[in-house]
């Protein structure tokens, strides 16, 4: 069983061994050793039961068996003499002493012709009788008790060394009930409790504890696994939300230091209210502006998956039409435009796609230089559909490539364009609330190619 300590922080430690689990598990142990008792009382009550319905059987066959026997032999003196005066009945005295019984004789009168020392005590005893018959004859009776001794003490005894059998193997039952108890009960309770000092863990603010590997049954270690991942998604959100609120900080501080520092140049009288400072101010404005629409278009992406509106469409449709639109932009930069496209149906929100593509068609006329080429096309691929946008412009850095669909992140080449570098954060969460992917190939010098790929209709 892993150590509920390893890979937690010092300040978990407190924790684990302040919470309940410890009368979990007793009562977890109770439980079983409760159950495994009732099982075996059941068990042992019946046993006993049919154990001693079964010696009680036997010992009255034998009993009855013992008392034809000894008819046998009264008969059998009888015989020799013809009569009951001369009869050597000592031997049936000596067999039925040496059972453990007593036995009286009687003629076919009742009167008694040989009777064991003690018949007369023993009037409790179970007592059997039979006829003594001689050649069809009847020509006595014997009456058989039997005492305490000998046979007729060996059912109490069987029955007895039964019941303390089972006795013995149900306290042992119970034992084992209990130390199997204890043991499940921790096993289960360990991983139990290694989950409640880690959330307590990060209840305190320790974002690094984790659970870690747990041996553990199936279903707890999974919870465990659970845990830590949940555990490392809410530090990543956390991480993104601080990120997002620097980087927010960092967009607005400029325009805002600009506007401050020109409404107190005006103020003051250092500068004259020209028609070209209001310019100035009105630009910064106006840049303030387009941050807080960016921020507003990335919430809307982030909770696009709720508000899509979805419906059967063409992709080479919308891909044209995005297209069309920005013709004019690229004529006037000097960028050729080109359009390969082949129909394929998706099912999707028409004008969240059409955001999507005019953001890569508008990224790569950014990045492409007078005299370049984009090229855009679209069709079904692989059993999914899928739009591509290449250009031969400036291309993206490997080591900038992984971080281009981060938000408010602008490469070095971005530097000296404009943007406040949620586009392409914005493109690939709609693709992801569409239930696909947007992904990046470049080099550096050569251009770079956004794929979006989509499930098809």
């Amino acid at each position: 069983m892993a150590d509920p300590g390893q890979g937690l922080p010092a300040a978990a430690e407190p924790a684990a061994t302040s919470g309940q689990s410890g009368p979990l598990a007793l009562r977890l142990a109770l439980a079983f050793v409760a159950v495994a008792l009732a099982a075996v009382a059941l068990v042992a009550g019946l046993t006993a039961a049919f154990a001693a319905a079964d010696v009680s059987h036997l010992a009255s066959r034998q009993r009855s068996n013992l008392t034809a026997a000894i008819t046998v032999a009264a008969g059998s003196a009888w015989d020799r003499s013809q009569s009951w005066g001369g009869a050597d009945l000592s031997p049936v005295l000596d067999l039925a002493e040496r059972t453990g019984a007593v036995v009286q004789i009687r003629d076919d009168a009742g009167r008694v012709v040989a009777s064991s020392p003690g018949f007369a005590v023993h009037r409790s005893s179970p007592q059997f009788s039979r006829p003594v018959e001689v050649r069809g004859q009847r020509a006595g009776e014997a009456v058989v008790r039997f005492t305490r001794s000998g046979l007729g003490n060996a059912d109490q005894a069987l029955q007895t060394a039964l019941l303390t059998a089972i006795a013995g193997a149900a306290g042992l039952a119970a034992l084992l009930a209990l130390l199997a108890g204890l043991a499940v009960a921790r096993r289960i309770t360990r991983p139990v409790e290694r989950l409640i000092s880690v959330t307590r863990a990060m209840a305190r603010g320790d974002h690094t504890a984790r659970a870690g590997p747990v041996r553990a049954p199936g279903e707890l270690g999974e919870l465990a696994t659970s845990f830590d991942q949940m555990a490392d998604s809410l530090d990543r959100q956390e991480q993104l939300r601080r990120d997002l609120i620097a980087d927010v900080a960092h967009e607005l501080r400029t325009p805002i230091a600009v506007l401050q520092a020109s409404h107190e140049a005006l103020l003051d009288g250092v500068a004259e209210p020209t028609p070209d400072q209001f310019a100035s101010l009105r630009d910064e404005v106006l840049r303030l502006a387009r941050i807080v629409g960016d921020l507003q278009t990335l919430a809307e992406a982030d909770a696009a998956a709720l508000r899509l509106t979805l419906s059967r469409a063409d992709l080479a449709g919308i891909a044209a039409a995005a297209a069309d639109s920005l013709a004019g932009r690229f004529e006037a930069a000097g960028v050729t435009l080109a359009q390969q496209l082949t129909p394929v149906d998706v099912l999707a929100d028409a004008g969240r796609l059409h955001q999507v593509i005019t953001n890569l068609l508008t990224n790569a006329l950014k990045f492409t230089p007078a005299g370049g080429r984009v090229t855009i096309d679209a069709g079904p691929a692989n059993g999914s559909a899928v739009v591509r946008v290449t250009d031969t412009g400036v291309g993206i850095p490997a080591a900038d490539l992984p971080r281009i669909f981060d938000r408010f992140w602008r490469g070095r080449h971005a530097t000296h364009t404009s943007g406040s570098g949620v586009g392409l954060a914005v493109a690939a969460e709609l693709a992801r609330a569409h239930g696909g992917e947007l992904t990046a190939a470049s080099t550096e010098g050569q251009g770079t190619e956004m794929t979006l790929t989509l499930p098809a209709a």
